[in-house]
Parts: C-alpha cells; sequence; structure tokens
C-alpha cells in the first residue's frame, strides 16, 4: 500500500473515532495517537525519505493537507466536547434562588466571659463597681504592698513571669494576682470608702496540668470603709454563693492564710453535682472551694492610704475558670485556652 493510501485509511479512521469522542481526557489521548510526535502521522512521514524523488512533492502536500483536516476536527470537537461539559457542570451545580440561605456561623462568648460577666453582674447589685488595674506591674506592687517582702516564705506560693529591665531598674513582672489592684483602687479613693472588684488575667510560671495554667483569670474584690467587720464578708460571699449556685446552698469557711489578708478564710459549698454525697470533681469531700477571703491587713490599709486606726476592709477573690468547672463538670482546665471549637460550641 502507497504512502498516500495510508495516509487516507489513517485520515478515515481518525475522523471516525473522533466523532464518537465525549470526554476530555479521550480528546488528549486521540490526538497523542494521531498527531502527536510519536503518533501515525509522524510515524508514516519518516518514510518520505524512501520514495523517489519525483514522488515526494505530491506526497508531501498530502501530509500537510490530513494533517490540516484532523487538527480543523479535532479543534471543532474540542469546542463542542468543552461546551457539553460546561452545560453539565451548570445543569448539576445549579442554584435554586427559591431555597434559604446556609446560616452563618455565629460568634459567641467564652465561657470564662460569661462567668465573668455572671460574677460581676451579681456584685453590681451589691453596690460594686469594676476596676481594671493593669497586667503588667512591679515587683513593688504586686508583692511588695501587699505584705509580701522579698524574703517572704510567701513567695513561694507564687511563681512569676519577670521582665528583662535595665540593670539597677526596679523589677517589673505580669501579675500574679489581681490583687495589686487593690493598691490601684484604694489609692485613687483614699480616705473615702472604696467598693470594687478587680476582673482579669493573671500569669504563673508553673507546670501547666488539669488543674493549673499559665495564663487564667481572676476576680480581686476589696471594700474598704468605717465598721466593716468580718460579717460584712461572710454576708457578701454567702449572698455571691446563692446567687451563682441556687438559694439554699450550704456554704462553710475555713481558715486559711494570705499574707495580705488577717484573718484569712476559704470559702466552700456544698458540691452541686453530689449534693454533699462525695463525687470525683469534689474529691469525695462533698464541699467545694470558691474563694479566698479575709479582712485587709492593716499594713496592706496603710499602704493603700488608709488609717487602719480609723478604716476597715475585707477582700476576696475567685477564679472564674474554677467556677465554669464546678458549674459543669469540667475535670480539665486547659480546654478553656485549647481552641478546641467542639468543646466552645457547647457554651452557646
Amino acid at each position: 500500500m502507497s504512502i498516500i493510501d495510508q495516509l487516507a485509511a489513517i485520515e478515515s479512521a481518525a475522523l471516525a473515532s473522533l466523532h464518537d469522542i465525549t470526554t476530555i481526557d479521550a480528546l488528549t489521548a486521540w490526538k497523542s495517537d494521531y498527531l502527536g510526535k510519536t503518533g501515525l502521522i509522524a510515524k508514516l512521514s519518516r518514510e518520505l525519505g524512501a520514495l523517489a524523488a519525483a514522488d515526494r512533492p505530491a506526497a508531501g502536500q498530502r501530509f500537510n493537507a490530513v494533517r490540516a483536516s484532523l487538527d480543523g476536527a479535532f479543534a471543532e470537537r474540542e469546542a463542542t466536547v468543552n461546551a457539553a461539559a460546561q452545560g453539565h457542570a451548570f445543569a448539576s451545580e445549579a442554584l435554586d434562588v427559591t431555597l434559604p440561605g446556609r446560616p452563618l456561623t455565629v460568634g459567641r462568648l467564652h465561657p470564662s466571659t460569661r462567668v465573668l460577666r455572671m460574677i460581676t453582674n451579681i456584685f453590681a447589685e451589691m453596690g460594686f463597681q469594676v476596676w481594671e488595674s493593669p497586667e503588667v506591674e512591679t515587683d513593688t506592687l504586686n508583692f511588695e504592698l501587699l505584705n509580701i517582702p522579698a524574703d517572704h516564705p510567701a513567695r513561694d506560693m507564687w511563681d512569676t513571669f519577670y521582665i528583662e529591665t535595665p540593670p539597677g531598674a526596679e523589677k517589673v513582672l505580669l501579675r500574679t494576682h489581681t490583687s495589686p489592684g487593690q493598691i490601684h483602687a484604694m489609692r485613687a479613693h483614699a480616705p473615702n470608702p472604696v467598693r470594687v472588684i478587680l476582673p482579669g488575667k493573671c500569669f504563673r510560671y508553673e507546670q501547666v496540668s488539669t488543674r493549673h495554667e499559665m495564663m487564667f483569670h481572676q476576680v480581686e474584690g476589696i471594700a474598704v470603709g468605717t465598721n466593716i467587720t468580718f460579717s460584712d464578708l461572710k454576708g457578701t460571699l454567702i449572698g455571691f454563693a446563692e446567687r451563682l449556685y441556687g438559694s439554699g446552698i450550704k456554704t462553710r469557711f475555713r481558715p486559711s492564710y494570705f499574707p495580705f489578708t488577717e484573718p484569712s478564710v476559704e470559702l466552700d459549698v456544698e458540691c452541686i453535682l453530689c449534693s454533699g454525697t462525695g463525687c470525683r470533681i469534689c474529691k469525695h469531700s462533698g464541699w467545694l472551694e470558691v474563694s479566698g477571703a479575709g479582712m485587709v491587713h492593716p499594713d496592706v490599709l496603710r499602704n493603700g492610704g488608709y488609717d487602719p486606726a480609723i478604716y476597715s476592709g475585707f477582700a476576696f477573690g475567685m477564679g472564674p475558670e474554677r467556677i465554669t468547672m464546678l458549674r459543669h463538670g469540667i475535670d480539665d482546665i486547659r480546654w478553656f485556652f485549647s481552641g478546641d471549637e467542639r468543646f466552645l460550641q457547647q457554651f452557646i
């Protein structure tokens, strides 16, 4: 069979197979088989050198004509296949504009923020104002003025993040508790009475565990005036516990120690999960620790600008994360700041 006849056969077979192609992948394979560098047309063109010199012009013209014919047919089929694919995509992805839209994900308050606001509202009804104090404090305000000198053993209770300062400058740190706010608030109000709460973040350099975090929230409270007694402290905290956990909740006060209060106590409430019978959350004691408190130490009153011979006051502190853990039976504080959306979605 001559080259001309072979070209005619290849052209006929190519056009026939092209007519049945319906996908882009099949088109690509067809072009490779017939028009590619290793396709049938290219292979046959290598035989041109074996033809007689007189026959080569006619054969060359026929090669060009067949290639042009197949290129044109390929372009037409490619346009048809692409149009069909686009139409199929439009049909399969059709949008019904009458259907309701997808709801947007709405942000929500963090559980710690919820409890902070709850605590703020309860104490606001008792006449306490909110006082904000800085998260970066001096060593003097964070420790010294709160009756915790440099050699005081109570400093072992706090592991501190110190900030690098120039030689000879006063030490600066991330506050380990919100108690420095007591000094700020008293100095701003002295010698007038003061009744404020101080919510905010605290930072401690300690091992992160199920019960301890490097960053956490505290709510400090302080009331200073004349004739303020321990009974006022008890009434305030019992009223807070009943508002938070329900009227009639059982409470108890235990002796404790804090350098900036004297005497010092801790407030426990009956375990709200087991009703005092004992469970894993309350460590089978039937009680949950809610707050540390006490009467403001005379030295702290004096450092805040009040004469302890005339004025007295009480202070208390609590952790919103701990309260949230008790209210919802959460057994790992690390969940609060893990960023896990599954945890946060439980508090919509």
